[in-house]
């Protein structure tokens, strides 16, 4: 009898034991991602803080809160940079070619995953090829093409290559999406009187919010911050968008660091918007490709 309650007692130990070492490493997993949640947003919350400076602020405490708040940089920076015109410009090119990406990666996505053809393989490793290519060094070709094609200092300048480049890994995503939905559905869409147009506008696409919302968001970021593309194939001051405008508050001699950080903090609230309203479907599209259904 002795033996039995010594061996529960110790049972009870080791439970309790176990339970205190979970509570553990879960604490400490905790405290883990919060001191990486606050590494990761310490730079956003210190342009933000800087954005209020003077420069004499800005450089006698970098990492202190301002000991005026400047609201007139964000003003100064909006109207100096003639940022209501450049956002303008990076809104159109952004959307449209956003859009454009998906409209051509998804159908393109839905052929590759659900078809079978001739020479598929050669189509689907010439999309995977797109994913080497070095942007960078496509840029004198292009801006040659598009010279001889009148479409320097247009919108089409920068939305033709844009979706150009992001059109593979939106078809990667796609296809690997995809080819997660059961066949099935189509197969009872189908029955039902569904052409292919019908079963995909009506049963495919309705199921990838997620990897639609995936695409939408690396293809925003791409295209919002890109620099070079605009730069080279953008002259025309009407036409410029937001990272050239930056652009416009350094020159050979100094930078106005104050003014700098106000329009780098009006730049960057459309990404943090964008990014809130979609970041549950984001999740849910990485990693639903990676799950046979």
């Amino acid at each position: 009898m002795e033996l039995r309650t010594t061996q529960a007692t110790g049972a009870n130990l080791d439970s309790h034991n176990r339970k205190l070492v979970k509570k553990g490493l879960s604490g400490l997993g905790k405290l883990v991602l919060i001191g990486y949640a606050i590494f990761t947003l310490y730079p956003l919350y210190w342009l933000f803080i800087s954005a209020f400076k003077t420069n004499e602020d800005f450089f006698n405490r970098p990492y202190a809160l301002p000991l005026v708040w400047m609201r007139e940089n964000i003003f100064r920076a909006w109207e100096l940079g003639k940022m209501g015109k450049a956002m303008f410009n990076s809104t159109f090119v952004t959307i449209s070619s956003v859009i454009l990406t998906l409209i051509l990666g998804i159908l393109a996505g839905y052929v590759l995953s659900r078809f079978q053809f001739r020479f598929k393989r050669v189509a689907v490793s010439l999309f995977m090829a797109g994913l080497l290519i070095p942007i960078h060094s496509t840029l004198v070709p292009l801006f040659l093409m598009m010279k001889e094609m009148n479409l320097l200092n247009t919108y089409g300048a920068l939305i033709l290559p844009y979706t150009a480049f992001e059109l593979p890994i939106a078809i990667f995503l796609a296809m690997g999406y995809m080819a997660s939905i059961p066949r099935e559905i189509e197969e009872a869409a189908m029955i039902d009187g569904s052409g292919w147009w019908g079963v995909f506008g009506r049963v495919i696409f309705p199921l990838c919010t997620p990897i639609v919302a995936t695409i939408s968001i690396l293809a925003f970021l791409r295209f919002w911050n890109d620099f070079s593309f605009a730069l080279v194939f953008i002259n025309s001051q009407a036409l410029k968008t937001l990272p050239l405008s930056l652009a416009l508050f350094s020159d050979g001699f100094g930078t106005d660091y104050s003014l700098t950080m106000g329009a780098m903090a009006i730049a960057v609230i459309p990404t943090i918007v964008v990014y809130l309203i979609l970041q549950d479907q984001i999740m849910k599209g990485m990693v639903a490709g990676s799950i046979k259904g």
